[in-house]
């Protein structure tokens, strides 16, 4: 639970060095920075480099794709319902398609399941979630920014120079070649700054005034996120008659886990609905934790 408590440290942490005055209104965009070319990068060479995969990973590896997918074409059409600003409907299919698989998740999975589910829950993050953020979610970033409509071709080179994607194909294509440990220890000491850095950065951003700006967008979002995905994934599970094994309740905590925090990065830098993205982490986390437990609780009982 450690990890938990760290994260809700940093998170209270960045709304108070705001509040006080201790850093500039825009100090966000220099983590930001760091999260984006650093950070991220470090943690996709140093994990994917050495994953073992197995072909009875595919359907939990596949889950984000398909919640992110849904999402997409559920916000879109929410956005046309109520009337919701075009970055707002960027924002919400990012953060609110994309769940915090590994820095909420992987603690969660701990503590609610056993420390032999953290292997899986490292192959949902890594090929589910952040590959389809570094992908689809890039790409969608793109679509939705304020400015000229995106071409398809501008897109694409937009994907292919976002420094995760990168790492991501270095990993894959340095596979067969042993990294030296000062290397893998020097990605894990950049790679453990990710979570700190990041939810400082979302507490520096957070107002409370968003809440009542981004009211809708925010319940849609939130709904979405921690409510639908996780039924969906419970309901499918549960018709199917899957056992309550690993990874059936793995898979249950990952589709409840909030909104992530890489996602909200990225729509940061796109400019989508800046303050939307700081509240739904800001709020989701925390609730999402409660929320958590009650789904795979509830998929427990079911599954009797």
């Amino acid at each position: 639970m450690h990890n938990l408590l760290l994260l809700l440290l940093c998170l209270a942490g960045g709304v108070l060095l705001r509040r006080a005055g201790r850093v500039a209104d825009n100090a966000h965009l220099a983590l930001n920075a760091c999260i984006i070319h650093l950070a991220l990068p470090a943690v996709t060479l140093r994990t994917l480099h050495g994953f073992e995969f197995d072909r009875m990973h595919l359907l939990p590896v596949l889950m984000p794709w398909v919640l992110f997918a849904l999402g997409a074409a559920l916000f879109w059409a929410l956005g046309r319902t109520f009337g919701l600003s075009r970055a707002q409907v960027g924002a919400l299919t990012l953060v609110g398609g994309l769940g915090n698989t590994s820095f909420v998740g992987l603690p969660m999975i701990e503590t609610l399941h056993g420390r032999d589910g953290l292997g899986l829950g490292l192959l949902i993050d890594q090929l589910g979630s952040y590959l389809a953020l570094s992908t689809l979610g890039v790409a969608a970033a793109a679509f939705y920014a304020a400015g000229p409509r995106v071409t398809p071709r501008e897109m694409l080179r937009r994907v292919a120079s976002f420094p995760p994607v990168i790492a991501l194909v270095a990993a894959l294509l340095l596979r067969p070649v042993d990294l030296p440990e000062p290397l893998l220890l020097a990605l894990a000491r950049l790679g453990d700054t990710l979570a700190p850095l990041a939810l400082l950065s979302v507490g520096m951003q957070l107002r409370l005034d968003a809440l009542r700006e981004h009211g809708r967008a925010l319940a849609l979002g939130l709904g979405f996120k921690l409510m639908v995905c996780p039924a969906l994934v419970v309901a499918l599970l549960w018709a199917t008659g899957a056992a309550p094994d690993m990874a059936s309740r793995v898979s249950v905590i990952e589709a409840a886990m909030p909104p992530m925090i890489g996602a909200g990065i990225v729509a940061a830098q796109a400019n989508l609905a800046p303050r939307l993205v700081s509240a739904m982490i800001g709020v989701g986390i925390p609730l999402g934790v409660v929320t958590a437990s009650g789904w795979l609780g509830l998929f427990g009982w079911l599954a009797v």
